[in-house]
């Protein structure tokens, strides 16, 4: 069994960014800027744009984040992402969900510029994934990829199980794994008998929530497991889909939870917003 990685070819990736942030600065003075909205006090949400800030501090992106409270009327946030479309020292947009019931977050996000849509959620760039043209990436599913990648597992003909349908994960990275000539199945909450699905697949890819979903008994021999799943346990302990001491017996690779697809998912957003910049940089010397 070999650990998938995630926080140190995230640090790897940083790395690679800073000095890719570096050069764009001194060749035409560009300098990548990521605006973040965090509406309501959701201490989850709060934690995860505190990581995001301190990820922008190290590769020297400029960030700002728009700290709005809960009550928060709905044209107050549009226009506030209408702003930051107009800003030209912004390439990335990022919108922190969930948001509060009375928001509308569909029509906040096809609010976003495409070119600015770093988490990959306008309806523009979902088109571009499913028909593996280039464009924005929802961040995690992405970050799945270049762990996959750096470990040399190429899911060209292979099985692979995605639990969770979700937009932000489980229907992109089905996307992605399908443009890589995987063979896919897509599991959720309506599923009949999900053993009988990942029993049979050489890659199980899960992100739904739930505490020890994935068990021993519903996986094969050598299989690679991708656990994207967040949960925090009683005790406040943060683990993920996976019953990772019972199946990491059986796989071949497995990522931790923490420490596995986390840290991958804040890589691809600073990834997102240097590739934004990169595009904006041109435009503005076109």
């Amino acid at each position: 069994m070999q650990l998938l990685d995630g926080r140190k070819l995230s640090k790897k990736i940083e790395l690679q960014i800073a000095e890719e942030v570096k050069g764009l600065k001194e060749s035409c003075g560009c300098t990548p800027g990521l605006a973040v909205v965090l509406v309501g006090q959701d201490p989850a949400s709060a934690a995860y744009v505190n990581m995001k800030k301190k990820a922008c501090d190290r590769v020297g992106f400029y960030s700002i984040t728009h700290d709005m409270p809960e009550s928060i009327s709905q044209e107050s946030i549009e226009q506030t992402i209408i702003r930051m479309n107009e800003d030209s020292s912004i390439d990335g947009i990022l919108i922190q969900l969930p948001l509060p019931e009375h928001i509308d977050t569909t029509k906040l996000l096809e609010l976003v510029d495409p070119s600015k849509d770093v988490d990959g959620f306008h309806p523009f760039n979902v088109g571009r994934l499913v028909t593996n043209l280039d464009g924005f990436v929802p961040c995690t599913p992405l970050g799945v990829m270049e762990l996959l990648k750096e470990y040399d597992i190429d899911v060209k003909g292979k099985n692979c199980v995605v639990v969770g349908a979700s937009n932000i994960v489980g229907k992109p990275m089905a996307a992605l794994l399908l443009n890589a000539d995987a063979t896919v199945e897509v599991c959720h909450i309506f599923t009949d008998d999900l053993k009988k699905h990942t029993l049979n697949a050489d890659i199980v890819l899960c992100g739904v929530g739930v505490i020890n979903l994935i068990t021993e008994d519903m996986v094969k021999d050598d299989v690679i497991i991708v656990d994207i799943g967040v949960s925090r346990t009683k005790e406040g302990k943060l683990v993920g889909d996976v019953d990772f001491d019972a199946v990491s017996k059986k796989s071949s690779f497995i990522t931790p939870s923490p420490g596995g697809v986390g840290p991958m998912t804040i890589a691809m957003l600073l990834s997102n917003t240097l590739k934004a910049a990169k595009i904006n940089a041109k435009k503005k010397n076109a």
